[in-house]
């Protein structure tokens, strides 16, 4: 590298071959890649660790367009398995190590996965899987497993150096499935000449300033979630910035992090806010966090206040992404959103289209499906699910299930999700709606709300809440919701009941299982509406 080069250009110089590290490598190689608390790992050992991994693949049969399945928590075998993938041309499928066991094998076979890379803190579901005929290849990360080859002795006596022959891979994730079987999101590679302006402009989205040396990524989330995969391994680490690993999430510990590491970009979603915001004051006063200068946050709908309330704390550096597995989507600023509060941004014109269950554009203001465009030169499919992909897309758009309106402005308000909707008398409600307002009553500090039975309606709002430590909860506080309720919202879309619990179910991704706290007042009906 000579002086004055930029480590980025190198970079993207070799996207088209998914070769990024290895340029990062070539010009510094004793730069900082990895931090965990297992140590740390240089550009220069993941370049050297992904090649060796490529080949352990391609001995074992596994190569070009063939698809790698890994399910284990944030650490850096997950770093060294996503860049073979990425130079390897294969298709790599991060597992939510959170699932059940059906789930887990479900979608190893599904994927048609021919090498497994598979923590061996979950060995239930490894004993099955390892039963599957298709792979060719298993691989257990930490304690040596039956059946399986031990990640210490997978790299062991293999060459290091760059592969002769890179071609980019891709990934297909999983949806969380939330209405059935998780169902996995297979995108068209696009052409890998444009890899090096997709890089360019995910740099941008994110406000990365690679040749800065200063830049630095706080992994908050597990890598198995899209928002913490792009944000703080594979789009930092691509552009040569280095990332810090959380293994788990914890607020203080995160404060800590920021301050040791001069963490400068991370990653949130709403519930790490409240948890954050709920710290005392001397404990946030204690870390300096002036490092920061970006973070993101998305995976679920974050309250006003809440935001309203990190914007006051840590000053307007916080942005909002609205996607999902399914592909693109929009993002937001902290001076937008400060003028509309609530919205997740203003789509460009022809992005985003609002429809009603008829297929008819929605005016300003009315909520309907939001469909989003499907990029052209690289649109989704559900794998192996052609009924699902044709009922999600239309004319060039998809909707991955939310509901929403644009304004008059053109900025974009999610209002829920279709799969949540509650029917009342046949009129549809959506519950994020009623959430969002309840969720400003001062009372409130997590809510969801669900349909349940209603022997002449059908379905009744049920709103199921976790009070402020101190707060009350008896008919004197419900009677409170309720007038609240009664000043926000019009009256089909009022609570008929209020239950007061002490936490509610979230998935790791901080999105509220609503199936989960439905079904226990379902259970006993043969009709689930």
């Amino acid at each position: 590298m000579t002086k004055g080069e930029s480590i980025f250009a190198l970079a993207c110089a070799r996207a088209a071959e998914g070769m990024e590290i290895a340029a990062v490598a070539a010009a510094q190689p004793e730069r900082i890649a990895l931090w965990s608390k297992a140590g740390s790992m240089t550009f220069g050992e993941l370049n050297r660790q992904s090649n060796q991994l490529v080949r352990r693949l391609r001995e074992a049969g596994v190569g070009d367009g063939d698809a790698v399945a890994l399910t284990c928590g944030n650490r850096m075998e997950f770093a060294i398995v996503t860049f073979a993938a990425y130079r390897a041309g294969l298709r790599l499928t991060p597992i939510n190590w959170h699932l059940g066991a059906d789930d887990i094998h479900y979608i190893v076979d599904d994927c048609e996965a021919k090498a497994l890379f598979l923590d061996s803190g979950i060995a239930g579901v490894a004993h099955r899987c390892a039963r599957l005929p298709q792979l060719r290849l298993k691989v257990a990360i930490g304690k040596p497993l039956d059946g399986y080859t031990a990640w210490q002795d997978i790299l062991s006596g293999v060459d290091d150096s760059d592969i002769a022959d890179p071609v980019r891979g891709t990934t297909m994730m999983y949806t969380s499935g939330t209405t059935g079987r998780p169902k996995g999101v297979l995108r068209s590679q696009p052409d890998p000449t444009r890899a090096a302006q997709m890089q360019l402009m995910l740099t941008q989205v994110f406000h990365f300033d690679p040749d800065s040396g200063h830049d630095r990524t706080l992994a908050t989330g597990p890598f198995y979630h899209a928002g913490p995969f792009g944000l703080c391994l594979t789009t930092p680490l691509t552009a040569g910035i280095g990332s810090v690993i959380m293994d788990k999430w914890d607020a203080e510990r995160m404060l800590a992090l920021i301050e040791q590491y001069r963490i400068t970009h991370t990653f949130c979603v709403p519930t790490m806010f409240t948890r954050l915001l709920r710290l005392p004051d001397e404990i946030r006063r204690r870390h300096d966090t002036s490092s920061l200068r970006f973070i993101i946050h998305g995976a679920a709908p974050c309250s006003v206040d809440t935001k309203r309330a990190m914007l006051d704390w840590l000053g307007p550096i916080i942005w909002e992404m609205f996607a999902g597995t399914e592909g693109p989507g929009t993002v937001v600023g902290p001076q937008e959103w400060l003028a509309k509060p609530g919205t997740v941004g203003k789509p460009a014109p022809g992005q985003v289209r609002i429809l009603d269950d008829a297929g008819n554009e929605c005016l300003p203001g009315h909520a309907g499906h939001i469909f989003m465009v499907n990029p052209p030169g690289s649109p989704f499919k559900y794998f192996k699910d052609p009924d699902k992909t044709q009922a999600s897309q239309r004319d060039g758009y998809f909707t991955a299930g939310d509901i929403g309106y644009l304004d008059t402005d053109g900025y974009l308000f999610p209002t829920g999700r279709s799969a949540e909707v509650i029917i009342a008398g046949g009129v549809n409600l959506y519950p994020q709606e009623i959430d969002d307002v309840l969720a400003r009553h001062p009372a409130v500090a997590d809510v969801a709300c669900v349909g349940v039975p209603n022997a002449d309606l059908g379905e009744e709002v049920k709103a199921i809440i976790t009070l402020h430590p101190g707060q009350q909860g008896d008919d004197a506080q419900r009677r409170s919701l309720m007038d609240y309720c009664a000043e926000h919202l019009s009256k089909q879309k009022w609570p008929r009941s209020i239950d007061f619990v002490d936490g509610l179910p979230r998935s790791e991704a901080g999105k509220i299982l609503r199936g989960k706290l439905r079904a226990e007042f379902w259970k006993d009906r043969d009709r689930q509406i």
